[in-house]
C-alpha cells in the first residue's frame, strides 16, 4: 500500500471511532508504531484536529466535520452482499436500518459505482431453507444490542428445548452469535446465576426494565474461548467423498462443524465437539465413503462400534 493510502485510510480508522491506539492501527497495515507516529504527524500537519491522550490512543476533535468519504467499487460491492444477507438473517428492524444506511451509502457514491449496484444487485441472493432458520421477531436483536450497549437488564420468556418448560428470565446480555443456523443471545442468566446460551428464536417475549447491571462481564469472543477450553472441544477433520458429502445436509451442524475446503474428489471437514462417541456414531452411517485424519483416537471409537454391531447381528 502506498503511504498516501495509508494515511487516507487511517484517517478513515479514526473517524469510525471514538478512540483508536495506536497498536491497533499498526496491526491493522503492517507497520511499526513509529510509522504511525510518523503517518499521524503528517495527518496534523496537514490541518486534521487530532488529540492524542498517552497510553489511551487517538481521536478526532468532537464537532470537526469532514467532506463524504467516495468508496471503492470492491467496497460499494461488499456492502450491497452484506445488504443480501441482512434481507435473510436478521430481524426486520435491523434490515430496515440498514436499507436506511445503505440510501445513505448510496448517495455518496459515483454514478460508475450506483450503475454498477444497480447491474449485480439481480445477480446476488442468499438462498435459506426455511425448515432450518426462522427469523427473529421484530426488532428483537435491536432490542438486545440497544441493551448491550447501555448495560440495560432485559427479561425474558424463554421455552428451553431440552426440558419443553417455559420460564421469564431477567438477564444481563453480553452479546449475540450465529452458529448452527440460528441467532443465540449469550447472557448472564439472574435466575440460574450463570451465564447460558439462549436461542434466539425460543424467546417469545423481551423487555428491557428499568434496572442496569454494573458487572464487569467477559468480551463475548473471550466468553467463547473459555467455554471452547471448559468443554474440550476436540478437532475432529474428516474427508468425505463428494458422491456422499451433500447428504451430510444441516446434520454436520449438530456435531460442531467449523469449515469445509474442497480437495477435488473429496469434502475435507472439520468439526468441534466434545463428543468423539456422539461424532462416531454419526460417521459410521457413511461407512467407507470418509477418511478420519484426526485424531487418531476416532478410528479404535468406530473399530468398537462395528464390533458391537457384528455381535449384535451375528
Amino acid at each position: 500500500m502506498k503511504r498516501i493510502d495509508r494515511i487516507s485510510a487511517i484517517l478513515i480508522q479514526l473517524q469510525s471511532r471514538r478512540v483508536v491506539k495506536a497498536k491497533d492501527i499498526a496491526e491493522r497495515f503492517s507497520i511499526s508504531l513509529r510509522t504511525v507516529y510518523r503517518d499521524i504527524r503528517t495527518l496534523e500537519e496537514a490541518g486534521i484536529p487530532i488529540l492524542s491522550e498517552a497510553g489511551i490512543g487517538y481521536s478526532i476533535m468532537d464537532g470537526y466535520k469532514l467532506p463524504p468519504i467516495m468508496f471503492t467499487k470492491d467496497e460499494a460491492t461488499a456492502f450491497l452482499t452484506a445488504e443480501k444477507f441482512i434481507e435473510k438473517m436478521s430481524d426486520d428492524s435491523t434490515e430496515r436500518f440498514y436499507k436506511s444506511a445503505m440510501f445513505k451509502i448510496k448517495a455518496v457514491l459515483r454514478h460508475a459505482e450506483k450503475d454498477l449496484l444497480e447491474d449485480l444487485d439481480k445477480h446476488i441472493e442468499v438462498i435459506h431453507s426455511k425448515n432450518t432458520y426462522k427469523k427473529p421477531q421484530a426488532k428483537i436483536l435491536q432490542t438486545i444490542l440497544q441493551c448491550i450497549t447501555d448495560k440495560q437488564v432485559l427479561s425474558i420468556n424463554y421455552f428451553a428445548g431440552y426440558s419443553d418448560q417455559s420460564t421469564k428470565r431477567q438477564v444481563e446480555s453480553i452479546g449475540i452469535c450465529y452458529y448452527s443456523n440460528h441467532w443465540h443471545l449469550i447472557a448472564f442468566c439472574k435466575l440460574r446465576n450463570e451465564y447460558r446460551d439462549f436461542r434466539v428464536d425460543r424467546i417469545s417475549k423481551i423487555l428491557p426494565v428499568d434496572t442496569f447491571f454494573k458487572k464487569k462481564h467477559p468480551a463475548l469472543k473471550e466468553y467463547l474461548q473459555q467455554i471452547a477450553q471448559e468443554k474440550k472441544l476436540e478437532k475432529v477433520i474428516v474427508s468425505f467423498d463428494k458422491a456422499v458429502a451433500k447428504y451430510t445436509n444441516n446434520q454436520k451442524y449438530f456435531y460442531g462443524f467449523v469449515q469445509e475446503i474442497d480437495k477435488g474428489n473429496k469434502i475435507e471437514m472439520t468439526f468441534l465437539t466434545p463428543y468423539l462417541d456422539g461424532i462416531a456414531r454419526w460417521l459410521l452411517m457413511f461407512t467407507n465413503s470418509i477418511q478420519i485424519h484426526s485424531p487418531k483416537s476416532l478410528i479404535p471409537e468406530i473399530n468398537q462400534l462395528v464390533d458391537e454391531l457384528k455381535i449384535n447381528y451375528k
